[in-house]
């Protein structure tokens, strides 16, 4: 039994790493001129803090559904685990809406269904496990913080001329 539970563990933790990782493939991140040229708000991160606080917080939602998962797994806990894996999929759709599309529209949207996603497994997993639900606040904290970024972005790429479509060469650089 506990080789099946550090196995579980693993698993817990390596599918949204992995997907974390995946997602950063998707997009040229907080390296890209287009990035680098933003107007950003005065409480952004510098840009290494990104990937070590994702890694940190993968890690503790994977070990948060594993929580979950050791009290009946798909069986007993499927709509709170469904719940769960909707929420990666939104975080995983964040980056290339927002560093792949250059739209920081879209990926408000995206960033705002996913905090409320998350507030909603938080609210399942403390009824399942409460070790569980303490492991995901610091992610809902990061995601706000993410998610002013993003809204800060969004209104000031939207006001600013240079990045209106008529004059952005991201959507102009390829000729018919």
């Amino acid at each position: 039994m506990q080789l099946v539970n550090a196995v579980s563990l693993i698993l817990s933790v390596a599918l949204p790493v992995g997907l974390g990782f995946l997602g950063s493939l998707a997009g040229d991140g907080g390296n890209s001129d287009w990035y680098k040229q933003l107007k950003k708000p005065p409480w952004t991160p510098p840009n290494w803090a990104f990937p070590v606080m994702w890694t940190i917080l993968y890690v503790m939602m994977g070990v948060a559904a594993w929580y979950v998962w050791l009290h009946g797994g798909f069986e007993k806990q499927g709509v709170v685990l469904g719940v769960y894996l909707l929420q990666l999929f939104l975080n995983l759709l964040w980056t290339p809406l927002f560093f792949g599309m250059h739209n920081p529209g879209a990926a408000f949207a995206d960033i705002m269904l996913l905090w409320f996603t998350i507030a909603a497994n938080i609210y399942l997993f403390w009824h399942v496990e409460p070790v569980a639900a303490y492991l995901l606040v610091p992610y809902i904290i990061w995601v706000t913080l993410a998610s002013t970024i993003n809204l800060y972005v969004w209104i000031h790429y939207v006001n600013d001329s240079q990045y209106h479509v008529t004059n952005r060469p991201d959507l102009h650089s390829k000729s018919s």
